[in-house]
């Protein structure tokens, strides 16, 4: 358990003891203003990272909320728990049983919520005063996988695209450091995404078929323990191929949705 210092902000980042090749180091928790203090991403329930988060925002003056920037395990596990320790307090996320529902537009608090699908169907990034709260929208080291829902690689370009526009100065993610340089970030995060693609179609010009095939060739770099959530991401530039009438008959899909998937 560690720390994130974002310096010229009342905002703590506290990272949960739960590494592993899909979480990075942990998973971050922000915490952010006082009286009330505000929670993103509550993270595992572990009772560690639960107590400091808890001494935290009892510093801070109380919990107003809590914000999920998706609901995947590793980051809203220990909702019930927040909840029960500091109740009544709101939940807002983008779906569940929530208090509120928040969607692409939205103000909550002292945020602004922008909606950037791709990991997730309901993943959200949080806007406070420059700072963007990204989840797994963006890592601080790294990419992330992106789940194979309907439209989910052209949403993901565009929720990045309109973050960029948006131009914060700082990324604090879900996992991973603080990112200070949060424009070169993003625009490294689309290039990677557009230059997987162009690999992908140079494979599949190339006659690569299979799922082993086209992995080998569009993402040789990956690390073996990832390489299933890299045939996910596959799966997700294999259906944007196909939604824009690219996709040449006979393509190996990978099989979605998935049992192995961790609950990241």
């Amino acid at each position: 358990m560690g720390r994130l210092e974002l310096p010229g902000y009342d905002a703590i980042g506290i990272r949960a003891d739960n590494a592993s090749p899909f979480t990075l180091a942990g998973t971050n928790t922000w915490i952010v203003s006082r009286e009330p203090a505000f929670m993103i991403d509550p993270g595992p329930n572990l009772r560690e990272h639960l107590d400091a988060l808890s001494d935290e925002i009892d510093e801070r003056g109380g919990l107003g909320a809590i914000l999920l920037t998706h609901d995947h395990h590793d980051h809203a596990e220990a909702v019930p728990e927040m909840l029960m320790r500091f109740s009544p307090s709101p939940l807002a996320a983008a779906r569940g049983a929530v208090t509120t529902v928040l969607a692409d537009g939205d103000s909550y608090g002292p945020f602004s919520v922008l909606a950037v699908p791709g990991h997730a169907p309901d993943h959200l990034v949080f806007l406070w005063q420059g700072v963007a709260f990204t989840g797994d929208a963006v890592l601080g080291e790294g990419s992330v996988f992106i789940a194979p829902d309907p439209g989910a690689l052209r949403g993901y370009l565009s929720g990045l695209t309109r973050l960029r526009g948006l131009a914060p100065t700082v990324l604090a993610p879900g996992h991973g450091p603080v990112i200070t340089a949060a424009d070169t970030k993003l625009a490294q995060y689309i290039e990677h995404r557009l230059d997987r693609e162009e690999q992908l179609v140079l494979a599949l010009d190339a006659g690569l078929r299979t799922v082993d095939e086209l992995l080998d060739a569009a993402w040789p770099d990956v690390h073996v323990a990832l390489r299933p959530a890299a045939a996910l991401t596959l799966a997700a530039h294999l259906d944007k191929l196909d939604e824009e009438g690219r996709l040449p008959a006979g393509v190996e899909r990978p099989e979605w949705p998935v049992s192995w998937l961790p609950a990241v």
